[in-house]
């Protein structure tokens, strides 16, 4: 069991499930790093406090665990601190020989350490997962999912809305099939960028 340190910022205890199994958080930022992960690769591996390791600080010997390990579809490893930058930033001598020794543990069997703060975790791109991750397993209306299909590749220059405003369907039911096939990845859109009716978005 973790133990939650007292903070001026909230601390969200809880289990993310990805495809059936949990992932254990312990701050909103570290669930919103967990939701970033399992929207960009279904596939990866996710492991909360996977291990501690232990370094020479000079004559103290010390201990540091990670937050997580990933282990993403196509084999790369990371080990992965997770933490807001005024932390980063207030906490950094007493953290990074820690860091360093976790640097030196990852590379040693073939992966890699790094920081992930909230400038790389939140954006535009978390939004979308936010979004987008509910609707991969949601029903998708065949012949809507066709309509958006069909019209994705016959307009010269598609966009969300070309899209929507090309279907024979009701516009619910057009912008409900557009936003699941984005979410599936049979039509594709950057998602780095806020979706909107202007974004242009092609077939997949």
């Amino acid at each position: 069991m973790r133990r939650i340190p007292l903070s001026r910022r909230s601390h969200v205890t809880g289990f993310r499930p990805l495809d059936g199994e949990a992932v254990e958080h312990e701050s909103a930022l570290e669930r919103d790093f967990v939701l970033l992960v399992s929207f960009l690769d279904a596939g990866a591996e996710i492991t909360s406090q996977p291990l501690t390791i232990e370094y020479q600080d000079g004559a103290r010997l010390r201990r540091y665990t990670p937050d997580f390990r990933v282990i993403w579809s196509d084999g790369r490893s990371e080990l992965v601190e997770v933490k807001y930058r005024t932390d980063l930033r207030a906490q950094w001598a007493q953290l990074r020989p820690g860091f360093v020794a976790a640097r030196a543990k990852a590379t040693a069997s073939g992966g890699r350490f790094r920081i992930a703060t909230e400038r790389g975790i939140r954006g535009p791109l978390l939004d979308n997962a936010r979004r987008l991750l509910p609707l991969r397993g949601a029903p998708l209306d065949p012949a809507a999912s066709e309509h958006a299909l069909r019209a994705a590749r016959s307009l010269s220059d598609p966009t969300f809305g070309r899209i929507v405003d090309a279907m024979s369907c009701e516009r619910a039911s057009a912008l409900g099939a557009v936003w699941r096939l984005i979410a599936r990845g049979t039509l594709s859109t950057d998602l780095a960028v806020p979706i909107r009716l202007d974004s242009p978005v092609r077939s997949a």
